[in-house]
């Protein structure tokens, strides 16, 4: 049985809005290990036909001998690895399995794979123009989503629970897109989490497409107020503008509040002092040495809270304030938001509240 080819537009389509619901039995990536941790399609399983290093083989083979000599050794390769994937993964499969295949963009390699699975007899559906081809849709189809969506931007500084309100929100049924938990980034200069890498650029923007495309654009989606980049990874810009256009919620807790709650969020930078100081650095440029000295000296006397305080006061609020004036349009007739305090059942009440009178 031959392969049917589909565009990246009709898969995209065919994909649904359901979080399983992929329209494919499987969706086969036959990149390598590093293409496929780049980025891949969501829900997507990798089955190289080339390793990392077999496909660095071939290049260099097909530069240094011959493209004949190359494709020898590919397709030596490239059976093989096939083999082990049908002997590991397919043997157990129905007849009615029919799953989507692609690769980079050229489709030798996802056609090889595809050629071998329809001739068993599966019907196997094979993606024109490949990842590259997905890549170009998908962000076409972001544009597509974010004009059919309403959104509610969650606003307020630094401390202010905006994050903690989001999951809130999202466990009392609300619509939530949580860019920073999307590009594991707090979204500020001292953001960046220990130990958790932030996704590539390419990853990110699937991310924020696969979860668009989950929203049912008949109720409000609540997001909080980013700039143009989390971390080292950007908004797409369609999203970006949509969201600065959007209507507002002006969340507010008190300084004392706000202290606490950044001292359990970030505990890491209150366990590990050194740390805390590396990142102040990065303030230097802003603040100037005398003022991140001052911080640093506050640190090694173990006055945590007193630098965090200062921080909010007079380096995030100033900073924000003026930034969210100038970039959401309708901040200034925001929604007041109240909240007793940072915990978690004033966080849940406030949610309730908001899902009731904004959420439908």
């Amino acid at each position: 049985m031959a392969a049917h080819p589909i565009s990246a537009e009709a898969a995209i389509e065919r994909m649904g809005r359901l979080p399983n619901d992929n329209g494919f039995s499987d969706i086969i990536d036959a990149r390598t290990e590093d293409e496929f941790a780049l980025d891949h399609l969501p829900g997507a399983v990798n089955w190289p036909s080339l390793t990392n290093e077999e496909r660095i083989r071939v290049g260099t083979l097909y530069k240094q001998a011959s493209p004949f000599e190359a494709n020898k050794v590919g397709a030596m390769l490239v059976a093989a690895n096939i083999a082990k994937h049908i002997e590991r993964s397919v043997m157990g499969l129905s007849k009615d399995w029919q799953p989507l295949l692609y690769c980079w963009r050229g489709g030798k390699r996802s056609g090889s794979l595809a050629l071998v699975l329809g001739q068993i007899g599966f019907r196997v559906w094979l993606m024109e123009g490949g990842y590259k081809a997905f890549r170009a849709a998908m962000l076409q189809d972001i544009t597509r989503l974010v004009s059919g969506l309403r959104f509610r931007i969650i606003t307020g500084p630094t401390g202010s629970g905006k994050t903690r309100l989001l999951h809130a929100l999202s466990a009392c049924g609300a619509q939530v897109l949580d860019l920073e938990d999307l590009a594991r980034h707090r979204s500020s200069v001292l953001g960046r989490i220990p130990g958790v890498p932030q996704p590539s650029q390419k990853h990110f923007d699937t991310l924020v497409w696969n979860t668009l495309r989950l929203f049912d654009p008949e109720k409000t989606v609540f997001v909080e107020a980013e700039s143009k980049k989390v971390g080292n990874v950007a908004v797409p810009q369609a999203l970006m503008d949509a969201m600065r256009q959007s209507p507002c919620i002006d969340l507010q807790l008190s300084d004392d509040e706000r202290v606490k709650l950044l001292l359990e969020d970030y505990a890491f930078f209150a366990n590990d002092q050194d740390l805390f100081a590396q990142r102040l650095d990065l303030l230097t440029e802003l603040k100037g040495k005398a003022v991140v000295n001052a911080w640093r000296a506050q640190l090694e006397k173990a006055e945590v809270e007193t630098v965090v305080r200062d921080l909010l006061l007079h380096h995030y609020d100033p900073t924000y304030a003026k930034s969210v004036a100038r970039n959401f349009v309708h901040y200034a007739n925001a929604h007041a938001a109240r909240l007793e305090n940072r915990h978690n059942s004033s966080m849940q009440s406030l949610a309730m509240q908001l899902q009731s009178q904004f959420g439908q």
